[in-house]
């Protein structure tokens, strides 16, 4: 499920994820009707720091359930390639996304 897939990778995302990353996701959610005008202005106006805009960004979009969590991840996939490598996100062919040791 996308919403736990967000969970597993928040502390991750919240250190990693670039503030023009994070603008561009908000404009993909905008478009795709899964955030407001108001939710994009709340996490660029009321958070200051990068990491307090990464952290509002993914629990939003975690507290907005499964669907929403699907398109960030699906957004996160179409552009951002480099950012879910690191995060684990890119499925092995299997399905299970993380490497055997």
């Amino acid at each position: 499920l996308a919403d736990l897939e967000l969970r597993r990778v928040r502390c991750e995302f919240v250190k990693t994820v670039k503030i023009s990353v994070i603008r561009g996701l908000l404009d993909d959610l905008l478009e795709q009707k899964v955030f407001s005008t108001e939710d994009k202005d709340s996490v660029m106006e009321n958070e200051r720091s990068r990491k307090d805009r990464a952290r509002c960004l993914i629990d939003m979009v975690i507290g907005k359930g499964e669907k929403a969590s699907r398109i960030m991840i699906a957004s996160m996939k179409k552009k951002y390639y480099d950012l879910c490598s690191t995060l684990g996100l890119i499925s092995s062919p299997a399905g299970v996304g993380e490497l055997l040791p």
